[in-house]
């Protein structure tokens, strides 16, 4: 700085002593607004995009998560765009996700209170008989709410990080057992047979037996509602690799290749499905907070197998 300062001292000197002090003044008033107007360029540059962000910001800020900004102007600049385009677009596919399960679960609600109100005005007007027979799908119907109920308590539960595991060693093949007993008679009124096959002295699972009991039944309804009259459900269990892979696999309609990629999301159902679209959705959550995972392999009208993976207590 000390050599600038001289430099220019000396550099000033020498245009005085040579033309004078007025043609020197203004040699340094007008480098004085070259300096400055290239500061307010480079200003300028900045300036822009702070501005666009700043107003994308405060239309985020009102809801409108299709805002985005241009990626322009310096390198640090558009790395910001970049981050906050990003952003806007996650916000935006969050909100149309919400939307659109709000608008399901409104779906879903619809059917059984519209059952338990027609139902319950008939036997009031005297239409129908308060008889066992017309009583029964209003408890049907109950029963429907109460399930939905319990599965978007799960799925809320699992969103916010907030599902309890009460973990303990667990023998998978007690496990298989008491789930598939538990689908007996739900298999038989469908005349599809269902076949636990989980040898005893496999490796203990460390898992909340509850939670992974409602995973596993999950897969199982989902295969005996999609398996026709005659055919059948297996389950089994076997150990590979330090890891427990429990199959449901059946020999039903299977799944059609355009809704293979989605069966794992939430209100995703096939034609003529009538489940609530929620279990498969639920078993993916719970197996995924146990550190395991689930996938599927289907043809269409050859079957379908289920395939959850968790990790070996020990290892």
């Amino acid at each position: 700085m000390f050599a600038l300062a001289v430099g220019s001292s000396v550099a000033v000197g020498y245009l005085a002593g040579h033309f004078g002090v007025l043609p020197v003044a203004t040699f340094v008033a007008v480098a004085f607004l070259l300096l400055v107007f290239g500061v307010g360029r480079g200003m300028r540059r900045f300036t822009r995009p702070m501005d666009d962000l700043i107003d994308a910001a405060g239309r985020i800020e009102r809801g409108d998560y299709s805002a985005t900004i241009p990626e322009s102007g310096p390198r640090e600049l558009r790395s910001v765009a970049r981050a906050f385009n990003s952003m806007s677009a996650r916000l935006k596919s969050s909100d149309e996700q919400r939307r659109s399960f709000l608008a399901d679960v409104v779906h879903e609600l619809r059917t059984p209170l519209s059952v338990i109100q027609g139902q319950a005005e008939g036997i009031a007007d005297g239409v129908y008989a308060a008889d066992a027979e017309h009583i029964a799908p209003i408890v049907d119907a109950t029963r429907s709410l109460e399930v939905l109920v319990e599965d978007l308590r799960a799925l809320a539960l699992t969103d916010t990080g907030s599902l309890a595991l009460n973990r303990e060693p667990v023998d998978p093949a007690e496990l298989v057992d008491e789930t598939v007993a538990t689908f007996a008679a739900q298999a038989g009124e469908a005349r599809v047979k269902l076949i636990p096959s989980a040898p005893s002295g496999l490796p203990v699972v460390d898992v909340d037996p509850a939670r992974m009991r409602s995973a596993i039944g999950n897969v199982i309804a989902n295969a005996i509602r999609h398996t026709p009259s005659g055919g059948s459900v297996s389950v089994s269990a076997v150990a590979a690799d330090a890891r427990l892979v429990i199959s449901v696999t059946d020999t039903g309609e299977g799944i059609a290749p355009d809704l293979l990629p989605h069966v794992f999301e939430r209100f995703v159902r096939g034609a003529g499905s009538k489940g609530s679209g929620l279990g498969l959705a639920i078993a993916h959550d719970i197996t995924t907070a146990h550190g395991g995972t689930i996938d599927v392999e289907s043809t269409a009208g050859a079957g379908t197998t289920f395939r959850i993976s968790l990790p070996i207590a020990g290892t």
